[in-house]
């Protein structure tokens, strides 16, 4: 079945599930690997850092893919969940605290949709709406009403209205069928957004708005795109992560700017990267490596536009890095890379995107602290 993004009339992606599609809804897809590796998180079978993706296994069935602090999950076309990596909380969620090295599946069930990775916690969405969650929950961010942590996922409620997850480090957000938003977890700074400072052990509507559509976080700082494309942010902002022009704490969200553009977003340890509608690719916050891709190392309380190319397509933010896809099928990363996270055979951080090989078929990324985990299109 051909599948296209989601848009409204105003070019605004309606369906971030689509985002990870690149031609078919069911294409398959490789998956590869590279950085730091030393509890397994590449999934290759070894422990040793890779600075140039290697391939995990030879299956082309991969559909999504997304990075914790040191683990990695990936749902396959066939709807089954796999996880490797760090275990210590149970983030696999196979039912033990043991590392995995190799992908291991998590249950038999075949109707996982959407996975995302946090500190050490995943939290994933079924073809039911359902909402689930494990790993680590010592501040609520499991959102089942505990603090106590789960080596298998467990249901979070009983609604199944669920759409699109993110995790933080320690804090969960999603957004649910009827666009409202909800959040649970940690919430220092403020990265709930729902006015407070204090943490949730159950998800908690932020506002009344029914026009949230997609969702992203950071450590302790949260980004949300709503269906008018607007760009609202909340948590910490020590760095200018929240891209407001300040670096002031927010614990409710806030307008980034006026534009009606924006189109994707995501976050890396303490900054956010963007893509708008016109394929223009924006970035802001903490800087200290150069993962803002702007050819400085200066942090930036206000999206700054990295070159002036209008062919990106999907973004990702790693620990201190930065991932793209391009409309090309072509991979690009920045920042940090003393573990070769950024794939390009050296060790040596970069500000400025850099191609990663040659291939035209990369169509989803994803990145861990240190570590980037990418999905291409073999029928390609």
């Amino acid at each position: 079945m051909s599948v296209g993004f989601k848009f409204d009339n105003n070019g605004v992606l309606q369906d971030f599930s689509d985002i990870f599609v690149k031609r078919e809804l069911f294409s398959d897809g490789g998956m590869w690997t590279c950085g730091y590796n030393n509890k397994g998180q590449l999934g290759d079978g070894t422990v040793a850092n890779k600075s140039s993706p290697v391939q995990v296994g030879s299956l082309t069935n991969w559909k999504q893919v997304a990075c914790g602090y040191r683990h990695a999950v990936a749902v396959k076309t066939d709807g089954t969940l796999w996880a490797c990596g760090w275990n210590i909380k149970g983030q696999l969620g196979d039912g033990t605290v043991t590392d995995k090295s190799s992908p291991v599946q998590v249950g038999t069930l075949t109707n996982w949709k959407q996975v995302a990775g946090g500190g050490d916690g995943t939290v994933a969405v079924k073809t039911d709406g359902t909402l689930w969650t494990w790993g680590w929950n010592s501040n609520g961010q499991l959102g089942d009403g505990t603090v106590t942590d789960k080596s298998s996922p467990v249901q979070v409620g009983t609604l199944t209205t669920w759409k699109q997850v993110a995790c933080g480090e320690q804090h969960t957000v999603a957004v649910k069928t009827d666009g409202t938003l909800w959040a649970g977890g940690y919430n220092n700074k403020g990265q709930l957004g729902d006015g407070t400072v204090a943490n949730k052990s159950s998800p908690v509507q932020i506002g009344t708005l029914t026009n949230w559509s997609q969702v992203a976080c950071g450590q302790y700082h949260t980004i949300a795109v709503k269906t008018d494309g607007t760009l609202w942010t909340c948590g910490y902002n020590d760095n200018g992560q929240l891209g407001d022009g300040t670096i002031s704490n927010k614990s409710s969200p806030v307008q980034v700017g006026s534009l009606t553009n924006w189109k994707q977003v995501a976050c890396g340890y303490r900054h956010a990267v963007a893509v708008k509608t016109d394929g223009t690719l924006w970035t802001w916050g903490y800087n200290i490596s150069g993962q803002l891709g702007d050819g400085t190392i200066v942090k930036k309380s206000s999206p700054v536009q990295v070159g002036s190319l209008t062919n990106w397509k999907q973004v990702a933010g790693g620990g201190y890095h930065t991932v793209a896809v391009k409309t090309d099928g072509t991979l690009w990363t920045c920042g940090y890379n003393a573990q070769g996270q950024l794939g390009v055979g050296t060790t040596a951080s970069k500000s400025s995107p850099v191609q990663v090989g040659t291939l035209t078929n990369w169509k989803q990324v994803a990145g861990g602290i240190y570590h980037t985990v990418f999905l291409n299109d073999s029928s390609f």
